[in-house]
Order: C-alpha cells, then sequence, then structure tokens
C-alpha cells in the first residue's frame, strides 16, 4: 500500500550515482524533497520523463525542493545515465537490498521486480504532501507535481 499524504515519509539512506550516501532526513528543516520513482535507466518513457525534470529542473528545484530520482539499477549504471543525458540531480539506487525503500513506499512491483512510477512530495518536517502511483508504462503529469510543490508552505 503506498505511503500516503499526511503520513510521516520512511527515512532511507541510498547511495547516488556517486556511491555517495543520501539520506532523506538529512534534509528535514532544509529542504522539501520531490521523491521520482522510475523503473529503469535508459529506457524510453523513464528517460523522456527525467529529461522533462532536467530540462525544467529551476521550476523544481531551488532554495525549497530537491529533486531525488530512485530506480532499482545499480550506482554505476545511473552514474552512466545520469552522464548520458546531463542529470544534475541525485539518483539514487535502491539496487539492493532489492526495491527495500520502493517496497517501503508502495512503489514496488513484485511482479516485474522494479520500482513502479510513483512520486512523493515530502515536506520540510518530513511530512507526505502529495502521493501517486503509477504503473509501469503509464505516464506520469508534471503539472500535478508542480501544483503540489507550489501548495508547500514557504
Amino acid at each position: 500500500m503506498p505511503v500516503e499524504v499526511g503520513q510521516e515519509a520512511p527515512d532511507f539512506t541510498l547511495r547516488n550515482q556517486d556511491r555517495e550516501e543520501v539520506t532523506l532526513s538529512s534534509f528535514r528543516g532544509e529542504k522539501s524533497v520531490l521523491l521520482v520513482f522510475y523503473p529503469f535507466a535508459f529506457s524510453g518513457l523513464c528517460t523522456n520523463e527525467l529529461c522533462q525534470v532536467r530540462d525544467e529542473l529551476p521550476s523544481f528545484e531551488g532554495e525549497a525542493v530537491q529533486v531525488v530520482g530512485i530506480s532499482i539499477d545499480s550506482p554505476f549504471t545511473l552514474k552512466s545515465w545520469a552522464a548520458q543525458e546531463g542529470y544534475l540531480f541525485p539518483l539514487l539506487s535502491d539496487f539492493w537490498p532489492h526495491g527495500e525503500v520502493a517496497k517501503q513506499y508502495g512503489a514496488f512491483n513484485e511482479v516485474a521486480g522494479m520500482a513502479n512510477r510513483a512520486t512523493f512530495l515530502i515536506d520540510k518536517q518530513g511530512v507526505v504532501r502529495f502521493a501517486e502511483v503509477n504503473q509501469p508504462g503509464e505516464r506520469r503529469d508534471q503539472s500535478a507535481w508542480h501544483a503540489a510543490m507550489a501548495s508547500l508552505p514557504a
């Protein structure tokens, strides 16, 4: 079952594309976090969605929000993909234990062994303010993310 709006976001620590540890709670009191789960690096729809985030990054990020991508890919795969596509936001590896963070968020597809297309906006206090879980192949409407970010308290 997906994490719901109003719940405290499950904390986690994962390695990014540079194999550095990133802990969700380290953003508390500093920035809200837009968690963008996606199935696989280098796949068509995932690349299209994250390239849109890349191209519109100033409207997503800033002093108030940090975008973080999460997939079950290895950090090595994520590093190559980030370099190829010019992603300037962290891509976190939920590789091992396999999909553990996606499972905590209700975003893991047990049949396919990958993350679904799920998005969670977590405020500076660690509370989920927006949640959506889409199936693989189902494109997300990123305007909903912008609306959720606009509703965050300053």
